[in-house]
This record gives structure tokens, C-alpha cells and sequence, in this order.
């Protein structure tokens, strides 16, 4: 509670100029019937400008130092100044010594309504619900940012994730789809508890080897680096062993699946027949992905 009220703090007395997220926005309007485009180009504008410029944390970065991320909302219907939709989030980070960028967070969400007037201005505020909107751009932001840290430092983004949660809690009185436990098992309620469930800490346990230990060595010793990058998916497959099905297995896997495959079908040979078997049986969905690792 004292690293969420001291991260409060950082939002609310730091420069205005500290943004921390280089996102690029996108609407798609294909499946809705309007005149008036001009409305989801404002809302495009304003979803931008909030994601790019609200400080969540209080860190002054330069512009290459900001997390590289996009928003990909699908409309589905409007009406009323009312959305219906769809949202991508993706996530990338930057590997040490090499102009590689690899996907970290890759989400997509279909619970995404909310009511938009042209012109509004979003105010962040992540102790209040202040409309669905704010709460889910606030709520994915955390989640890139803790995430993001977690690649650089084991659990490193516990405090932006324990915000992420605050923002759900919060959210919940709003009265949309995806908040809430009762909502279905793979929603934002979900997401963020396990992220931060000590059942799923391999998850953030994977994410940080992966990334330090793995595809951060890779100019040091590519060998070494590819046998950290098995170890990581190893840690979790043992999420498998308790929760075959587990919701943080196919995060990991959206993100990971096709990195994985380049990965081991580079250089240099080992033999990963038996962790090509393993994927399959954690992953099974990607295994027309595995069946084509170059063994």
C-alpha cells in the first residue's frame, strides 16, 4: 500500500512532460455504417494523446527509452455517442546489443464497450472510475508497463501491476463486461489477478528469464542463450503440471509462440526433440507453429 501511495504521489507533483509509453492507436470502422467518420477520428486523437501523455509513473524518459506499444480498437457498433468493440493490445522491448524489438504483451480483448462524447476530455484517475474508456486504456497501460519492468528485473513491475489491479477493483462499479470474475475466465479480472497470484508466479518467473537470461545474451554466447531460453519456457510448464488450461499459459504463448519457433530453429543444433514434445503438450493450440521447428 505505501509503493501504490508513493507511485499517487509520483503522478500527481511530477513534470507534465513525463510520459513513459511511444504508442501507436489505430480504429477500425470497417463494420460500421456512418456518415460521420470524423467522430472515431476525434476519438482516435483523444485515445492517443491520453495513452501518450499521461505520466503513470512519474519517470522522465527520453523518446527512445518509452515503451514501444500499439491499440488496435475494432468498432463493432456505435450509437448514442455508445461503442461497441474490440481492443489489441501489443507490447514490445528492446534486446540488449542488438536493434531486435520482441514482443512482450499480446492481448486481445472483445469486452470492450463504453460511452464516448466528441471532444471530452479523459482525466486519468486511478483510485475513481471515471468512465469504461479511461479505465481500460489506464488498465492496459499498467499492465505494458509492469509487464515491460518484469523483463528487466524479477517482479520489477509490482507496483505498476498492483495499479492495474486498483484500476479493476475500481472498475467493477461501472458495471461493463470484463471487470469481474462472474464475467467469464479469461477477462481483464483474471488477467491481472493471476499476473499477480503466487500460483502463477512462473509466468513473471518466465518472462524475466526469457528476456535477462535469454534473448539478452544472445550476443554473448548464443548457445548458453538458446538453453536459457528452453529453461524459461520450462519454469512454465510447471503451471501446467497444477493448471493444464491456465489462462497465463496462452498469454505467454500469444506473445512468445512464433519468437520461440525463430529461435529454435536457428543456430546452434541441439537436440530439442523432447521440448518440441513439451510445447505441444502445453500449448497445443500453436502446433501447427511447433510443427514447423527446424529440428
Amino acid at each position: 500500500m505505501k509503493k501504490i501511495f508513493s507511485a499517487f504521489l509520483l503522478f500527481f507533483f511530477c513534470s507534465v512532460n513525463a510520459q513513459q509509453l511511444n504508442c501507436t492507436v489505430q480504429i477500425n470502422t470497417d463494420k460500421v455504417a456512418t456518415t460521420n467518420n470524423q467522430i472515431f477520428k476525434n476519438l482516435q486523437v483523444a485515445i492517443s494523446d491520453f495513452v501518450n501523455k499521461t505520466d503513470f509513473t512519474g519517470e522522465a524518459l527520453k523518446q527512445h527509452e518509452k515503451i514501444s506499444c500499439s491499440m488496435v480498437i475494432i468498432i463493432n457498433s456505435f450509437e448514442n455517442n455508445n461503442f461497441s468493440a474490440s481492443i489489441q493490445v501489443q507490447s514490445n522491448r528492446p534486446v540488449f546489443n542488438s536493434t531486435y524489438s520482441t514482443p512482450v504483451f499480446n492481448f486481445n480483448d472483445n469486452d470492450f464497450s463504453f460511452r464516448y462524447t466528441e471532444f471530452e476530455n479523459l482525466i486519468f484517475n486511478p483510485a475513481t472510475f471515471e468512465s469504461n474508456l479511461v479505465s481500460m486504456l489506464s488498465f492496459y497501460s499498467y499492465i505494458i508497463l509492469g509487464l515491460d519492468a518484469d523483463t528487466y528485473k524479477l517482479n520489477g513491475g509490482r507496483d505498476w501491476l498492483d495499479l492495474a489491479l486498483q484500476i479493476q477493483t475500481a472498475a467493477q462499479q461501472g458495471g461493463y463486461r470484463g471487470w469481474s470474475q462472474s464475467d467469464g475466465n479469461q477477462n481483464r479480472f483474471f488477467l491481472i489477478n493471476d499476473i499477480l497470484s503466487g500460483t502463477f508466479q512462473p509466468y513473471r518467473d518466465a518472462l524475466y528469464a526469457y528476456h535477462r537470461k535469454g534473448l539478452d545474451t544472445m550476443t554473448e554466447d548464443i548457445k548458453i542463450a538458446k538453453e536459457n531460453i528452453i529453461g524459461a519456457v520450462e519454469i512454465l510448464s510447471s503451471i501446467y503440471s497444477s493448471r493444464p488450461n491456465a489462462f497465463l499459459t496462452r498469454v505467454f504463448f500469444d506473445a512468445k509462440a512464433d519468437e520461440i519457433v525463430s529461435v529454435l530453429s536457428g543456430g546452434p543444433n541441439m537436440d530439442i526433440r523432447n521440448f518440441v514434445d513439451k510445447l505441444n503438450r502445453i500449448s497445443p493450440v500453436n502446433s501447427s507453429k511447433w510443427a514447423t521447428i527446424r529440428l
